[in-house]
């Protein structure tokens, strides 16, 4: 079983209220072969909500709150789900402030990119559980099938 980010599988639970629908990545959930995520929904943040980014080890709103909390608590709650569901792997949305992997935004909400990951993603890691962004699954899906 694979954990994907919600988002990815078109759930509109984004801080803008929308998704980033990757129809590869809905037909696993469709088929049973993966389960949607939202850490930031799981935290208690609601849809919509203020963009957040990390920033010196911790998660702050556009607005200047401090979500950090939050965002731990969705990390902790979406990896319970992913231990529950026997998931080895994880599919992200990238640059994101939970699941972003590599590259995550630099904290000035200014589009800037930092190396880091998310908060959910470092979870994860930590954990023993292999993660990639939704770009490294399309490409190794592509490179799989010619």
């Amino acid at each position: 079983m694979i954990l994907v980010s919600a988002c990815l599988a078109g759930v509109p639970c984004r801080m803008d209220g929308k998704d980033k629908l990757v129809p590869e990545i809905k037909r696993l959930v469709d088929g049973g072969k993966a389960i949607p995520v939202c850490p930031e929904v799981l935290g208690g943040l609601p849809t919509p909500r203020d963009p957040s980014e990390k920033r010196d080890g911790r998660v702050f709103s556009k607005s200047g709150k401090d979500v950090t909390a939050e965002f731990i608590r969705g990390a902790e709650e979406s990896l319970r789900i992913c231990r529950e569901h026997g998931c080895r792997c994880a599919i992200l949305k990238s640059k994101s402030p939970s699941c972003g992997l590599g590259l995550i935004h630099n904290g000035r909400f200014d589009g800037g990119l930092v190396e880091g990951n998310g908060v959910f993603t470092q979870l994860l890691l930590d954990s023993g559980i292999s993660v990639m962004t939704e770009q490294e699954y399309l490409s190794a899906k592509k490179e799989i099938e010619t």
